[in-house]
């Protein structure tokens, strides 16, 4: 493939290539930050991939385009993956789609691809709501018209050359993905259409036309470009595969990454849409201007100065990439392409030139002149760092910001300059002034900075709110760099405001004279604060005490006081909320700020209202029942239950190797435990003695890459469903059909009817088990609409004097739900040991 020769002579020139087994000695010392930033000088193709997730984008590929090729890739990804599952914690919902989202970036960040979401804002309408089987139910949840108008707006800005969405239009890919396959077919044509969406075009957009739409192939056979991708790169010291392998460990609330052997692979596409002539070609980049000297190939016969001037700036550009590792041939030869790109910016607009030749023209010298500007400031090895003196900050707190320029060069830095970005209304100060940079010479800046007592509230979404902006001159050219401020830098609330529970259930039939709230307030305001908790009781509750009184004495202080709640003796079923306040300085403030830390992404936050969910049922339980549960960090099912009254103890390393198990009249293990507990792999055996000699144990589900034996983990054979979409019922509305009714699983120590099975939230049930042992009773069946029911959601067997109880449905959703068929049904089946 003709591209692809031009990349491996290009990369001949500085580097000799390895073995694919990447063990011969190298050649050269490589410098992957100036590498990564020359690299992109080769082409002008700017590519997009389109999903619906995050992990969604295709890493091995995209690694390949944009570390092997330099081509400018981009993953636009639908939602934050809010609906999904978390592998390192227990947050769900926003919690988790700020993860994921963050976890994505930082993915991007290894490949060298720019990551972007339609979604906004936190509960968007363009949500991840869970598995859904078709693209018409994702489109009318999402909003089409709103989910396809911002597509068209972001390929009206970005102006990919190439899109390929992750997934084709196939009935057995996820609805998400379907739906944005159809959505990136159609924006192929639209995006181009000033018809379509006319008012972005009022704003300032322009239409854009996308040259090539390619989808996966489904086959090798119908394949219209196969390209090989599994090339070792020295500079990484790995393959393209390798490297995208790298990115996805960085999905680990998604359990992904692997290690993978240095091996030859290809990548196949189907050619769908092209507005080009690509000749009968099947190169992916056929009929696309590859670099500046193809753009002046493609310009009118008339414009022969231009031409010449394009096809120049493109040696340029190639002699920097061959002067790589030298930083300063580098540093020397970019400032002179970024005046040579300044002119041709401007006799390119005095061309005579059709409107959309000169639209594609300037926005790759646009993005070519935003590469020169960050080859400049890698290759000139400065060193830039910014550090607010408190990354928590309050409305009307002042702080300062230090910024540091060590110049690591060998060149002089002239009227080297740093301003301080921030919403126009903060003030910022300083008496540091502009000045150059000799070699080795360290500059440090100071900035007062005061937030404004309007300032807005931080938003995990949002751009991050100080930015350091550096700029000097060399050579009579002045290179600008962004620089983020270490850490996450928050404006908060004056204290924040954390419930335990969060969740209470009430049960009318023996209704709780009190239930102890616990309110942890953390104060975020610097030194002394005095704040009065009160919670906000429905008519007819009680607080005691009404009101509390807790006074800080330094920022990130917490304190705890705890209120019990005394709801009326006659509370009919139905859902309350009750909500807690704090008074702050005469202000009512009244948001939880849960706080999202993990090595891999940093610190973030997610600002939601401060209440108390109650939901008042009926829920009955037995008098005497000793719950062991062995909790595996993804659920909070026995938090809950503990909260309603029940007697459950989490069960410890210590207790499942050695502990007396037989206290418990039922053991239950928490989603996916067999993956995140190494321990009860170890002591599984120890938990089947204790079936045998009587126990009830109750498993949740798991996926097949759980750790999961088909044939050892329960006592009898059961495997689990896959691939996953054939193996779940998404609707949480589908009918339900009890198989046993007469079972005291439906009767004891509740009573179950259909109203039980209203209600549910985002699914009934996922990874059904697809084979099981004929020991293995079946209690329930249900099935999406048009499909097969499945009868294997509640598995149950006896096991020597025990019994062993599997399910899959989704009780963990349900019970954070608060559905009362959910807990009255869970609760029947770890009542099952104490009947």
């Amino acid at each position: 493939m003709k591209k692809f020769l031009v990349s491996i002579l290009a990369l001949l020139l500085v580097v000799s290539l390895l073995p694919i087994s990447g063990n011969a000695s190298e050649s050269r010392t490589h410098d992957a930050d100036l590498w990564n930033a020359v690299k992109p000088l080769e082409t002008t193709v700017t590519f997009l991939n389109t999903g619906a997730h995050p992990d969604d984008e295709r890493s091995d590929f995209l690694a390949y385009l944009s570390r092997g090729l330099g081509v400018t890739t981009s993953s636009l990804i639908a939602n934050r993956g809010e609906g999904g599952q978390n592998e390192i914690g227990n947050e769900l919902d926003n919690g988790l789609g700020i993860i994921r989202s963050r976890e994505m970036i930082e993915a991007a960040k290894i490949t060298g691809v720019k990551a972007y979401h339609l979604s906004q804002t936190t509960s968007d309408p363009i949500y991840d709501f869970g598995f859904s089987k078709t693209p018409q139910e994702t489109l009318a949840k999402w909003g089409e018209d709103l989910t396809y108008e911002r597509l068209i707006r972001f390929i009206r800005t970005y102006q990919p050359d190439i899109v390929m969405p992750s997934f084709r239009n196939d009935h057995t890919q996820h609805g998400h993905h379907r739906a944005m396959e159809i959505l990136s077919e159609r924006a192929f044509k639209d995006a181009a259409d000033p018809n379509v969406y006319p008012k972005q075009l009022k704003e300032g957009l322009t239409t854009w036309q996308v040259k090539k739409l390619y989808l996966p192939a489904a086959s090798k056979e119908t394949a219209t470009a196969s390209i090989e991708i599994g090339m070792y790169d020295p500079v990484y010291k790995m393959t393209y595969p390798q490297l995208g392998e790298q990115s996805r460990y960085m999905h680990k609330s998604q359990g992904m990454g692997s290690d993978i052997p240095a091996a030859p692979r290809q990548i196949h596409l189907e050619l769908l849409n092209s507005a080009i002539n690509t000749e009968g070609s099947k190169d992916l980049f056929a009929g696309v201007p590859y670099n500046f000297t193809e753009w002046g190939n493609v310009l009118p016969t008339k414009e022969k100065s231009l031409k010449k001037q394009l096809t120049k700036l493109q040696q340029d550009l190639n002699s920097i990439i061959a002067a790589y590792p030298n930083n300063d041939k580098v540093f020397a030869q970019t400032l002179h392409a970024l005046k040579d790109v300044q002119k041709l910016v401007k006799k390119t607009k005095k061309a005579k030139l059709d409107r959309q030749l000169e639209a594609d023209l300037l926005h790759k010298l646009s993005l070519k002149q935003q590469q020169l500007q960050t080859v400049s400031f890698v290759s000139s090895k400065l060193k830039v760092t910014a550090k607010a003196a408190s990354n928590v900050l309050t409305e009307g707190q002042k702080t300062t910001v230090q910024v540091t320029l060590e110049n690591n060069g060998k060149q002089k830095l002239k009227n080297t300059d740093v301003s301080l970005a921030a919403p126009k209304n903060w003030k910022i100060t300083t008496t540091d002034k502009s000045k150059s940079l000799a070699p080795g010479e360290i500059k440090q800046m100071t900035y007062q900075v005061k937030v404004p007592k309007s300032a807005d509230i931080y938003h995990a979404y949002k751009d991050a709110v100080m930015q350091a902006q550096v700029s000097y001159k060399s050579s009579g050219t002045t290179t600008e760099h962004t620089q983020e401020l270490e850490g996450t830098v928050a404006v908060l609330p004056e204290v924040g405001i954390t419930l335990s529970p969060e969740d209470i259930v009430v049960n009318t039939e023996d209704v709780q004279e009190e239930i102890p709230v616990t309110v942890k307030v953390t104060n975020y305001q610097e030194g002394k604060t005095h704040a009065n908790v009160t919670l906000n009781t429905p008519k007819g509750w009680e607080s005691v005490p009404q009101k509390a009184a807790i006074d800080f004495g330094k920022q990130l202080e917490e304190k705890s006081v705890t209120f019990k709640l005394k709801p009326p003796r006659n509370i009919q079923a139905g859902d309350f909320k009750i909500g807690a306040t704090a008074m702050v300085n005469e202000k009512t403030l009244d948001s939880t700020i849960q706080e999202i830390s993990y090595d891999h992404i940093g610190t973030f936050y997610y600002q939601y209202p401060a209440e108390l969910n109650v939901a008042a049922f009926v829920l009955l339980k037995p008098d005497k029942l000793k719950i062991g549960y062995i909790d595996s960090g993804f659920d909070k099912v026995a938090d809950a239950f503990v909260n309603t009254g029940f007697d459950i103890s989490k069960l410890t390393e210590a207790d499942l190797a050695t502990g007396d198990l037989s206290q418990y009249d039922t053991i239950v293990t928490g989603i996916r435990a067999y993956l995140s507990r190494e321990d009860l792999l170890k002591n599984n055996a120890r938990l089947l003695k204790y079936v045998e000699d009587g126990g009830h144990l109750v498993v949740q589900y798991h996926k097949p890459g759980d750790k999961w034996d088909p044939a050892t983990t329960a006592p009898y054979k059961l495997k689990i469903g896959e691939p996953s979409i054939r193996w779940r019922v998404t609707d949480e509305n589908a009918k339900v059909t009890v198989l046993k009714p007469e079972s005291p699983l439906f009767n004891y120590p509740n009573k179950i009817t259909d109203k039980d099975w209203d209600q549910w939230v985002q699914e009934r049930g996922l990874y059904y088990p697809m084979e099981w042992d004929d020991r293995f009773e079946t209690f329930v069946s249900m099935g999406d609409p048009n499909e097969e029911p499945f009868n294997g959601g509640i598995l149950m067997a006896n096991y020597g004097k025990g019994t062993y109880l599997y399910t899959n449905l989704v009780f963990y959703r349900q019970i954070q739900g608060q559905v009362p068929g959910g807990y009255r049904i869970f609760t029947n089946l770890i009542s099952y040991g104490a009947r």
